[in-house]
């Protein structure tokens, strides 16, 4: 009877009274709002922070619902693109309290003995073919019920009791809550419920259904766990519809305890489909079972009444997959949920379902054959690793003999090889994600050890003779960069840096590994002494050696404790070793002489250190000696002078290798007496190894090449050759056997792929390559540059042939038809070019205008060309559509449209890729960036096949065999080989072995290999039978189940729905479905015209070297480049921003923000690097302590609706990840000590604190603070601890993780009155527990963070402190008024034990004082706080150093604006020591100063208002001034008279004066010089002028019509006008008019010649005379460079504020433009 009362069920609202509150609590933002669906009240819960805004019942924790209903139904809504949190709390009969939680914040199934998370996954409504306007907008309102019973029994093997609490979190809508211990068909109504044994749902509980209608076209319907019910056919044909709600969560198997481990299985809601729906729609589910074991197939009852047979029960295993069926032949769509995946290493192979490593989708559509027919994808693997092509990744210094000295052992990236140095065979270690940083192999080449990059770096421990992995470890180290064996193999030593970025040598004992036991750590050590070098000595295992900048130490493990003894160095403590050796006794010998060691330094210095008595014994200095008029450096000698970079030695009892970044590899005794043996090599050496039997000596390079000197013999043998950027096309040649790569590093490399050896090398230093391809049947190339240049190369001659330049952007693809006659080239900016190669010089035959998709990354599969060479695809015109062109005539024949709606991103699906399969097929394959590849019949466009989520992201290259066998995936770092013909494959293979994600894949030209390419080139060989031995097949296979191709395209059709129309116009707006148009007949419209270019001059470019390794071949010398803007240098500092400069003095690491650039700056050499993309300018920077991650973060701009925050890799200076949460801007960053996080502080109306995972980057927590916060750090000796500061009180945060859980502590403590400090501004942390807090009001207030109380105050300053730093018990304050100030904080931690404030004035001392130049913004100073950086608001950094007292300037800026306008006096004058500058000021005056003596020559006042232009005459004796009251003044620099005053333009502000030498004879006025004056009413007047004899007349006076105030928005840009330096003719003005362009106007003729549209009003103009430039500003931020001979355009971003200013330089090599105080320098590349 206790339970009768919530008997048929129980509204919980309404039970509860939710409406008053008083026996429930909300928080947050909850309101009642009213529901056009449901046409009714609903609540709404909303806001940032789900655990801060939410309902619960009932009101406190403590009280309990009894709810004992089986079933809880929630009738919600998910607010679009938010996270929502719904919480239930379960009570079992035990009296034990389980947490149920279901959210799509959760990426996976969790489990604890107290708490079950289950992810729920929203999946937008997928449309049916032949229904339209179902797609829903977003979430739809959901019936969710739980089974509670079920649910605790299945996934934790208790039983349920009743229900205690509930809590809705946002965001969402809720309508109500009901419990019941019935199970309701929420989509049943009352009079199909008499009919069938169903049990309708209460109307009370229902969803309003329009009449007509259908209740899963509105409405979702999820059942958890899964309904076993066997529902009849017919109610269920009406029931379904594609997936929108999943839960995930391990499946429900009966078992006596908990299942853990279990795959997760998809529990799926599925709803209607259309009448007259195709044969192919989705039919019921059976039972899908997913275990470990190896479970017998079941099947269970069919339905009883005629309907399409449901899917059978599909069993998956870890070792096979199996499908059977006692109801008769197995309809051909079903779904599996497996894949295998392979690592790279032959022989290995692991059957598994694919995780979240892998980043693969759970479901992969297959189609099932006949149980007894079905047969597996075989051979399993299908491919084996044979070869791979690369050297290096993280580092070139790491390649070692085998102790027989026949192999070599190096790493390519994530993979370690070893070749055998006669036969050219590899073998492979693989098993690294990662790139190889370290590896060491033992005396006995037993054991191999590696270690990859990354924090922490994991280890590997090998057995090296079988090549298996004894042992994976961690390594205590972030980051690993040198290992050394001891000779036997039982103990290794390593070298690397720690979380902190100290560097930490590790011992391990390794002796017991191959007997079944672990690698131990034996000892650990911290030292401040750099280490480049670590060896392991060879006649004492116990004793070590080590080398770096200023220091050689010797190691001694003795006790377990690992301790270090410096070499006296003496007067060579200065020098940077680089690395080290000992000497090798005799014959095994233990000698006294072996004890020796040798150490190299990049001075060229060689030290003999004895071990033993710990001196130096000889230090030696290899100098570089040259024959005059030598062509090549001589023999070598020591003495002083300028010495030779040494990077690497290596030692044998005979002789010492030495290797220098010169490029040579030398042989010299051991007494250093003369070189016995050289070699030159491309590039500078980074390491050296003698073999052990002292006759080889192994040498690699930077630039990636492996070899070795055969001393016998004399000669270098090349062993291998690598690209040293990411591969990103490759292309195979059939009758040579030939593989073309091109790379980031500006390189084209033809290799053999027989042998895997390089053949031929094109450098580009001036463009980069972007598509390659050969020519079927002549040794041709042609490749495809970043400048839109195509140029074909002999590979004979090995020299350019031919190159167009028909393209205006990168060239993004390229190819060929199979027979050679025609050459296709798409580019960037949507062209498509047909070439004619018939003969060598290849001709341009069309260029057709915007039928490629524009701004598309170069990718391989960009252009497909059929087997027989009569079709083109691509994708374009827009990257929704799929173009297929005749490649002859170049005829549209069919467009597909993709543009379906992708449900993850919400956003159009795009294509990426096409591939042609095989003639015989007529398909053409389309990989989509939903994760799609899509089958299509090129004729007719329909869809033959579809491979839904074959991968996470877009896949960028496809390749089909030609027996049509196989498809070739590029999947991020694996490649996926799926069996194409069957379509009951049960998926993809997926071999690993990449550490970058594959850019191209492709076969080999005999079908019987397979190449992949990206950060290294694989080999692999097919190990299937391939058909091409056998007839080719007309169709699929006779053993397949359903209809054949044509079958299927006509149900395709029949399904769909799509009708043969011509072809449509391109339109903003994609259609909503798949839509496919087949092309019209000739003649009809849609065709796209295109013009014949004709056949343009033959040109050899000079930035191209080309030359054939294997002959010889001297390079040709080509000319013709392509004009354009390279951004070289910046001059200026942000003010505006905060902590927005750092600088690492350990390692010189200095950086800082100007604009929208982060600027990477080395102190001694001034040299820039520039790390664009950041849309609106930088506020501040962070460092990590590792130095190796740096965080720059902007505000909002138009480009970007929230602040962007770039993660940058110090190292390659690339952006890795790009984050945003904040909406206006970013105060303050902060990396937590072990750089595991990131927090980030918002200001200006972004009140928001949020925490990042470094190591994902993914959001871990976002709070919205109540008041504003200026400042946050975090403890360094506090773990998950950080403090921000604000209005009148600090705020102490605590992290706490509770596994993948993470919750904030938050304790908000105020200011005290006796401060009276109204805001905190800054603060840092000092000696433990110590923190130290800036005010607005000039006072620094001391906090004791253990006990959070101030317990100390003093007047810093009489301004706010913006800056605080602490180290070594010294303080660092800088205030807004410029102050910075040095303080002895050291008595202050024995203060906070005390009471009272008698000490206070004696405690805390000031050192130091400087003033500086505005307030301080950014400082960073070395450990001891003697010298550092400080910038301020005036734009300037400081270099301080508080030991001198002293403050240089590292960069200025423009603090005064008095001075308004410039102009130098002209070269011509003839007198270069008389150079002079005239600047005119805000006060009227001009200036006129000596450039040669840096001083002010003459002053002079010729205006009584500012002057805004000035200008001297040709010869320079007269300078013409003019001032914003439309005077124009001409006064002698040297007298300073004025002697004449122009007021035509009066009242108007002149805005340019512009003078040049009067070369047009036919203006019919006399004078040596023309000039001109453009004033503000859009006017301007041109002079004829003799100043000598004081002539001056008017040539013409132009004027242009004012555009209206809404154009231009208010204030007008100036007006600009110049002559053109190449024409004295013509005049060019820009200002504002009617329409925004470039006006050229003739003098002689008196009219306008020519027009150049602008995209907006121009602020500056600048004009260059030697390449007939023309360089143009906006306010938009943006650059324009025109080329004024072809009429080419090109803009270029990069400033932040409006270009007010650009000037070519008189050689018109540099081109400087200015906004606001930044100054770009960008180099001008000359045609």
């Amino acid at each position: 009877m206790a339970r009768a009362w919530q008997h048929p069920f129980l509204n919980v609202f309404r039970y509860f009274r939710v409406d008053e509150w008083k026996r429930s609590a909300k928080e947050g933002d909850v309101a009642v709002v009213t529901d056009k669906t449901l046409k009714g009240a609903v609540y709404r819960i909303r806001g940032s922070v789900s655990a801060a805004n939410y309902i619960q019942l009932p009101k406190t924790s403590t009280q309990s619902l009894g709810l004992t209903g089986r079933y809880l139904y929630v009738l919600f809504r998910p607010l679009p693109s938010k996270h929502f949190v719904i919480h239930l709390d379960v009570s079992t009969e035990d009296g034990q309290v389980i947490r149920v939680s279901f959210s799509n914040l959760f990426k996976e199934f969790k489990s604890t003995a107290t708490w079950l998370q289950f992810p729920f996954i929203l999946e937008a409504g997928t449309l049916q073919r032949g229904l339209v306007g179902l797609a829903a907008a977003g979430p739809r309102w959901t019936c969710l019920q739980l089974d509670l019973q079920d649910i605790l029994l299945v996934y934790l093997n208790r039983r349920y009791h009743h229900l205690k609490g509930i809590r809705l979190c946002a965001s969402l809508l809720v309508r109500n809550l009901y419990t019941s211990d019935l199970c309701f068909q929420p989509a049943v109504t009352g009079t199909q419920g008499t009919k069938l044994p169903l049990t309708p749902m209460p109307r009370e509980m229902a969803f309003p259904v329009p009449k007509g209608e259908s209740w899963h076209d509105r409405y979702i319907h999820v059942r958890f766990p899964s309904d076993r019910l066997k529902v009849p056919s017919e109610l269920t044909q009406e029931s379904r519809s594609p997936p929108e709600a999943v839960l995930l969560g391990p499946g429900p198997v009966a078992s006596s305890k908990a299942v853990r481990n279990s795959v997760s299985p998809v529990v799926q809601m599925l709803g209607p489909t259309a009448s007259g729906q195709a044969p192919w729609a989705p039919r019921p589910f059976r039972e899908v079972s997913l275990t470990r074991e190896h479970p017998e197939a079941s099947s269970g009852d069919g339905p009883s009444v005629k309907a399409p047979k449901p899917f059978p029960k599909v069993s998956l295993s870890r070792g096979r997959s199996e499908a059977s069926n006692t109801e008769g032949p197995l309809e051909p769509w079903a779904q599996a949920e497996a894949s295998d995946v392979h690592t790279a290493a032959a022989g290995t192979h692991v059957l598994t379902h694919e995780s979240a490593e892998m980043e693969e989708s759970a479901q992969v559509p297959v189609a099932l054959e006949d149980a007894g027919s079905c047969k597996r994808f075989l051979p399993d693997p299908v491919l084996r690793l044979k070869g791979v092509i690369g050297f290096g990744g993280h580092s070139t210094r790491q390649a070692v003999w085998t102790a027989d000295g026949a192999a070599v052992v190096y790493p390519c990236h994530s993979v370690i090889i070893v070749l055998l140095v006669d036969t050219r065979e590899q073998r492979f270690f693989l098993g690294h994600t990662d790139k190889v940083s370290a590896l060491a192999l033992d005396g006995g080449s037993s054991l191999l050890a590696s270690a990859q990059a990354g924090a922490p770096s994991m280890m590997r421990l090998w057995d090296f003779q079988t090549g298996g992995c004894l042992s994976l470890f961690r390594s205590p180290m972030h980051a690993v960069c040198s290992l050394s064996f001891a000779d036997r193999g039982a103990l290794l030593c390593g070298v690397g840096k720690d979380r902190h970025g100290r560097t930490m040598v590790v011992a391990w004992g390794t002796g017991q590994v191959g007997l079944g036991g672990k690698v131990v750590v034996l000892a650990k050590a911290l030292t401040d002494c750099d280490i480049q070098a670590f060896r392991v000595a060879c006649f004492d295992e116990t004793r070590m050696a080590s080398c770096g900048q200023g220091s050689v130490l010797l190691w001694r493990l003795r006790g377990g404790v690992l301790r270090s003894c410096p070499v006296d160095l003496g007067e060579n403590h200065v020098l940077y070793f680089t690395d080290l050796a000992f000497k090798q006794a005799q014959d095994g010998c233990q000698e006294t002489s072996a004890t020796m060691l040798f150490v190299c330094s990049r001075s060229g210095h060689v030290l003999e250190i004895d071990c033993q008595r710990v001196v130096v014994k000889c230090a030696r200095r290899l100098l570089p000696a040259r024959t005059p008029g030598g062509p090549r450096p001589q023999k070598q000698t020591f003495s002083s002078g300028p010495g030779i970079a040494i990077s690497s030695l290596s030692v044998s009892p005979a002789v010492c290798a030495v290797g220098s970044e010169d490029g040579y590899l030398r042989l010299w005794p051991l007494d250093f007496s003369s070189v016995l043996l050289e070699a030159e090599h491309e590039g500078p050496v980074s390491s050296v190894c003698v073999s052990p039997d002292g006759l080889r000596v192994l040498s690699t390079t930077s630039s990636g090449y492996l070899g070795f000197l055969d001393t016998p013999s004399r000669v270098y043998r090349v062993l291998a050759r690598s690209h040293t950027a990411p591969v990103l096309a490759l292309a195979t040649e059939q009758r040579r056997g030939q593989l073309a790569t091109v790379s980031q590093d500006r390189t084209i490399r033809i290799w053999d792929l027989a042998t895997l050896q390089q053949l031929y090398d094109f450098t580009s230093s001036e463009e980069a390559p972007c598509a390659v391809a050969f020519h079927p049947t002549r040794p041709t190339l042609f490749c495809g540059f970043s400048s839109g240049a195509v140029r074909s190369f002999s590979l004979e001659a090995a020299e350019a042939l031919v190159e167009h330049k028909c393209h205006r952007g990168a060239v993004t693809g390229l190819i060929a038809t199979p027979d050679g006659r025609l050459l296709f080239s798409a580019c960037c900016q949507g062209s498509l070019a047909q070439y004619s190669c018939a003969d060598p010089q290849c001709r341009i035959l069309r260029v057709a205008a915007d039928v490629v998709c524009p701004d598309a990354p170069a990718r391989p599969s960009a252009l497909a060309v059929s087997g027989d060479g009569c079709l083109l695809a691509f994708v374009g015109p827009s990257r929704h559509t799929v173009t297929v062109m005749g490649s002859a005539s170049l005829d549209e024949l069919l467009r597909v449209g993709v543009g379906t709606l992708d449900p993850a991103s919400g956003r159009l699906d795009s294509a990426v890729a096409v591939c042609f399969g095989p003639v015989a097929l007529g398909h053409l394959l389309v990989s989509t960036s939903s994760n799609r590849v899509v089958v299509l019949d090129a004729a007719s466009g329909h869809i033959v096949r579809e491979l839904p989520g074959v991968h996470p992201g877009p896949c960028p290259s496809l390749a089909v065999s030609e027996d049509a066998c196989f498809l070739l995936m590029a999947a991020g770092r694996a490649v996926k080989v799926w069996d194409y013909v069957t379509k009951a494959s049960p998926g993809p293979q997926v071999y690993i072995g990449h550490s970058e994600p594959v850019q191209a894949v492709t076969f080999s030209p005999d079908q019987h290999q397979v190449l992949s390419a990206g950060d290294a080139i694989f080999l692999w060989d097919i190990l299937a039978t391939t058909e091409s031995e056998q007839s080719f097949p007309g169709g699929p296979p006779a053993c397949e189940a359903g209809p054949g191709t044509g079958q299927l395209e006509d149900a395709e059709s029949r399904a769909g729905g799509l009708p043969q129309e011509p072809v449509p116009k391109p339109s903003p707006a994609s259609p909503p479905r798949l839509d496919i148009c087949a092309r019209p007949p000739k003649g009809g419209d849609g065709t796209r015209d295109t013009s014949n270019l004709g056949t343009p001059r033959t040109t050899c470019l000079a930035s191209h070297k080309a030359f054939m390794l294997a002959k010889g071949t001297s390079p040709p010398t080509p000319s013709g480049k392509r004009r354009r803007l390279h951004l070289k240098a910046v001059v200026g500092y942000s003010g505006n921003g905060r902590s927005n400069m750092v600088w690492r003095p350990d390692t010189g690491f200095f950086a800082y923000t100007c604009g929208r650039l982060v600027v990477v700056e080395d102190l001694h050499s001034g040299a820039q690097q520039l790390w664009p993309g950041h849309p609106a300018e930088i506020s501040t920077l962070a460092l990590s302590h590792s130095a190796q991650v740096l965080a720059s973060a902007s505000g909002g701009s138009s480009v970007a609706a929230h602040c962007q925050i770039r993660i940058w890799d110090v190292s390659g200076g690339l952006c890795q990840h790009l984050i945003s949460h904040h909406s206006t801007s970013v105060l303050a960053l902060a990396f937590s000590p072990d750089d595991r996080l990131l927090v980030t502080l918002g200001g200006h109306g972004d009140h928001t604190l949020t925490l990042w995972s470094m190591a994902t980057c993914d959001l871990v927590s976002s709070t919205c603070l109540p008041e504003p916060a200026y400042s946050v750090a975090f403890n360094p000796w506090g773990a998950g601890e950080f403090t921000c500061v604000g209005q009148g009180a600090v705020t102490f945060w605590l992290l706490q993780q509770h596994g993948a859980d993470t919750s904030l502590q938050v304790h908000r403590e105020p200011v005290p009155e006796a401060v009276g400090a109204g805001e905190l501004t800054s603060l840092c942390y000092g000696a433990p527990p110590l923190l130290y807090c800036g005010t607005s009001s000039g006072q620094v207030c001391v906090w004791d963070t253990s006990a959070s109380r101030c317990f100390l105050a003093w007047e810093a300053d009489n301004s706010g402190i913006g800056l605080l730093l602490f180290s070594s018990f010294r303080l660092v304050s800088g205030c807004n008024t410029g102050r910075l100030r040095l303080w002895a904080v050291g008595a202050v931690s024995d203060l906070r034990r005390r009471k009272g404030s008698g000490a206070r004035s004696s405690s805390v001392l000031m050192e130091r004082e400087l003033v500086l130049d505005g307030a301080v913004v950014s400082a960073s100073f070395d450990d001891s706080v003697d010298m550092g950086i400080v910038g301020t608001t005036a734009g300037t950094l400081w270099f301080v150093s508080w030991a001198e007292g002293t403050s240089t300037r590292l960069i200025s800026g423009h603090r005064s604006k008095s001075c308004l306008c410039l102009a130098w006096s002209p070269p011509c004058c003839g007198r270069p020591k008389q150079q002079r500058l005239a600047a005119g000021y805000g006060d009227g005056s001009l200036r006129i100063f000596s450039v040669s003596r840096t001083a002010m020559e003459l002053k002079m006042h010729p205006h009584t208002a500012a002057l805004t232009a000035v200008a001297f005459s040709t010869d320079g004796q007269t300078v013409l001034s003019g001032d914003k009251d439309g005077l124009v003044a001409v006064s002698h620099p040297c007298t300073g008279m004025t002697f004449r005053v122009l007021s035509d333009h009066q009242s108007a502000p002149i805005s340019t004066i512009d003078v040049t030498r009067k070369e047009c004879g036919d203006l019919g006025v006399e004078g040596t010089d023309l000039w001109l004056a453009a004033s503000g009413d859009q006017r301007v007047s041109v002079w004829a002028s003799n100043w000598l004899r004081n002539r001056c007349e008017l040539v013409d006076w132009l004027s242009f019509p004012t555009p209206a105030a809404t154009e231009t928005q208010g204030q007008l840009p100036p007006s600009l006008a110049a002559f053109c330096p190449w024409d004295g003719a013509l005049l060019m003005y820009v200002g504002p008019g009617v329409y925004k362009e470039v006006i050229i106007y003739n003098l002689c003729q008196k009219q306008v010649v020519e027009k150049i549209p602008l995209p907006f009003f121009a602020m500056s103009l600048s004009l260059s005379l030697g390449t007939r430039l023309l360089a143009i500003g906006f306010a938009e931020c943006m650059l324009r460079l025109v080329d004024c001979a072809t009429g080419t355009t090109q803009d270029f971003a990069g400033h932040d504020n409006a270009v007010h200013l650009c000037r070519f330089t008189p050689s018109a090599r540099l081109l400087f433009t200015a906004a606001c105080n930044e100054i770009l320098v960008w180099e001008v590349a000359s045609g």
